[in-house]
């Protein structure tokens, strides 16, 4: 293995005699290597795999898009599910996911790795900087039994270690004290285990071999010695890779330089990251890739884009680029600045059936559009705000999804009926299944197509439809910036409270019935013609699981004729509510929820006459009166009524002729300059006469 010749110490480096101190960790680290390895170019590529089943289910019917440019998302969730179980070891259950210590905070990975892609082996040496958060002689590690470690070394001191169970663990000569900045290398070499998610691959791709790392979501320390969990990202990370001259290596970041060593047989390559970046996501493949460079100017930024491809599918991946920077223009100015944006933004082609989201190095499988979006997504949801748990997984998948759509939508606008429809029928194929995970140890539970992927872009749709588009956008953004969050782990209480923040509104009921709950509604729309403007709806929903009794939400009804058309909303708490709305015609149906904002199934509505008993029914509301009042004309056999209103002296200061369809009408009489006082309202009808006594 080449090395740099550089060694560990607690607070830096020393290099050729000479300490390097490494504080400010970020700037100082930077600069050394900068020094160390001469730097030829500058783009980054940060991003995280998918198994991407992927949005658009949307895109299986609109003639109107280009054949080639997208994948059906339920196909692409079947496709990587099936590649995702044929490449699992035994049951598809992954248990003791990491056993690594948490009395220490990772700072910085220095991996140098050696490959061949032609053979599956790896030869490594990971330097991990660390911060002691609680006084200790031992830290632990993940790192498979099937990879040997040869030894582990302090400052070029040999360290005791002890591997089994998955774990590496240290034990340092003498205690190391909370707040101490320290480092380790570990030398290791081996075959990776096939676990976890396809973490480490070899094949070949027109007959010239390919390797690959696709760590996500446990498949890490299959290959490498890390914190292979949800908890803690390394601030930077620097990884070099030797392989065999003839081959080109892509990994995350910005790359330095291309050196060939060992008398021109083999070449080492050296990629720089300065962003936090969580275990998953570090990446690198190695074959005879073809390279070309693309910018897109975010603001006053021109970014880098790479592309590290197959030669035979040079033609495509540079056609199709020019959609993934649209995407990115987009995405940077609804979900706030891309966040890499001093490095670069990269694809990586790979042969597995989809794509991962390695941060500012998406894996994808081909330049397919939607798939494309969606990874581009997961740079701000998913490795910038990376979800802490993978019972939230949602927070990357689910958004990504979101993102492509969203992307879908705006090229697309004739599509989107189809799209989201074709979405929602798969959510609905099932009564039941919650977008949170209630089995991380089962891989196939966390990346479900149905639920983790469709579903949870669809809380994003809802979210949006109830918080309207201002709130729903300032809120994403405000998330985003979350100091708490921002490069780091969140929950999904992190997105409801900054949703809640930018909003003003109290989301626990959504997030309990549609997070955790499980199922949908299905609404039954009862609807009654009240003279020639107004309707009296009645709404009533049965839920598909018994999770949720009520699923509370806006919902948009489209009330027509065969010349008008007019769409409400209703915002629907319970079962049986009531609700009047002037629609400015006489209608003969409606449509429930007619732009698919919502996750329902098996909606009826239906028109019914007036179900109140006996006739000439007269009813006046509020009384006290305020600004308006309300007079609700039911059963009346006459066909007009005459409204008059008179103060305490007799004076008439308000008349009115109303015409009435069916026997009824609903209006609505301006109140607002009477003074305070009685007054009298009369109503003619035919030989029907009322009067009531009202109060201002």
């Amino acid at each position: 293995m080449f090395s740099l010749g550089i060694t560990e110490l607690n607070t830096g480096y020393t290099q050729n005699g000479r300490f390097c101190s490494l504080l400010p960790f970020h700037k100082t680290l930077g600069t050394l290597i900068e020094i160390q390895v001469n730097s030829t170019s500058n783009k980054l590529s940060y991003m995280r795999i998918l198994f991407i089943f992927l949005i658009l289910g949307s895109l299986q019917v609109n003639a109107q898009l280009p054949a080639a440019s997208c994948k059906n998302i339920n196909e692409i969730a079947v496709m990587e599910q099936a590649a995702h179980q044929r490449i699992i070891t035994g049951p598809n259950t992954i248990t003791n996911i990491t056993s690594a210590s948490n009395n220490y905070d990772v700072k910085y990975y220095r991996c140098e790795w050696e490959v061949d892609p032609a053979v599956r082996f790896i030869t490594g040496k990971v330097t991990l900087y660390f911060v002691v958060t609680t006084a200790s002689n031992n830290i632990q590690l993940d790192l498979m039994n099937a990879l040997t470690v040869d030894s582990v070394k302090q400052r070029n001191l040999l360290l005791t270690k002890q591997h089994s169970n998955n774990t590496l663990s240290v034990d340092f000569p003498a205690m190391i004290n909370a707040g101490v900045l320290d480092s380790i290398a570990v030398f290791y070499k081996g075959v990776p285990p096939n676990n976890g998610f396809g973490s480490f691959e070899t094949t070949t791709h027109a007959g010239t071999p390919v390797m690959w790392s696709l760590s996500e979501p446990y498949g890490s320390r299959d290959w490498w010695p890390c914190k292979n969990g949800l908890d803690d990202k390394a601030d930077s990370i620097d990884i070099l890779v030797t392989a065999p001259a003839q081959y080109k290596s892509a990994a995350n970041g910005l790359l330095q330089s291309e050196t060939l060593v060992a008398g021109g047989a083999k070449k080492l390559t050296y990629w720089k990251h300065r962003y936090p970046i969580a275990s998953y996501l570090v990446c690198f493949a190695v074959t005879n890739f073809a390279v070309f460079n693309n910018s897109v100017l975010l603001g006053s930024t021109s970014l880098p884009m790479q592309t590290y491809c197959y030669p035979e599918n040079l033609a495509s991946f540079q056609n199709g680029t020019q959609n993934t920077l649209n995407a990115m223009q987009l995405f940077h100015s609804n979900f706030g600045d891309y966040p890499f944006i001093n490095e670069k933004y990269g694809h990586v082609q790979f042969s597995w059936g989809g794509g991962m989201e390695h941060q500012t190095a998406t894996f994808v499988v081909s330049i397919d559009e939607s798939l494309c979006a969606h990874e581009l997504g997961h740079q701000w949801f998913g490795d910038k705000v990376t979800c802490a748990s993978w019972e939230d997984i949602w927070l990357n998948e689910g958004f990504a999804t979101f993102l492509a759509a969203f992307y879908m939508e705006n090229k697309y606008p004739n599509n989107i009926l189809n799209a989201r429809r074709s979405v929602i029928n798969n959510i609905t194929s099932s009564p039941g299944g919650s977008v949170w995970v209630d089995d991380t140890s089962n891989v196939g539970r966390i990346f479900d197509g149905r639920l983790s992927y469709n579903k949870g872009s669809y809380l994003l749709y809802m979210l949006r439809w109830k918080l309207g588009d201002a709130a729903f956008f300032n809120g994403l953004r405000q998330y985003q910036k979350d100091t708490k969050i921002a490069y780091g782990f969140a929950k999904t209480d992190d997105l409801k409270r900054n949703l809640e923040q930018a909003s003003g509104q109290n989301l626990t009921e959504f997030f309990k019935d549609w997070f955790k709950g499980q199922g949908y509604p299905s609404y039954n729309v009862q609807w009654t013609q009240v003279g020639k403007e107004y309707v009296n709806i009645k709404m009533n929903q049965t839920t598909s699981h018994a999770s949720v009794d009520f699923f509370e939400l806006p919902v948009a009804l489209k009330f027509k004729n065969a010349t008008q058309e007019k769409t409400i909303v209703v915002d629907n708490k319970t079962n049986g509510e009531t609700f009047f709305k002037n629609i400015g015609f006489i209608a003969d149906t409606v449509l429930i929820d007619p732009e698919y904002w919502l996750v329902t199934k098996n909606n009826v509505s239906a028109k019914v006459p007036d179900a109140a008993a006996g006739q000439n029914i007269v009813q006046v509301f509020p009384n006290p009166v305020a600004d308006h009042f309300y007079i609700y004309l039911r059963k009346m056999v006459a066909n007009t009524a005459t409204i008059n209103l008179y103060n305490a002296a007799g004076q008439r200061l308000y008349t009115r002729t109303a015409s009435l369809v069916n026997g009824s009408e609903y209006l609505e009489i301006p109140a607002q300059y009477l003074p305070k006082g009685v007054y009298f309202l009369k109503i003619n009808a035919g030989d029907f006469k009322f009067v009531k006594k009202l109060l201002k």
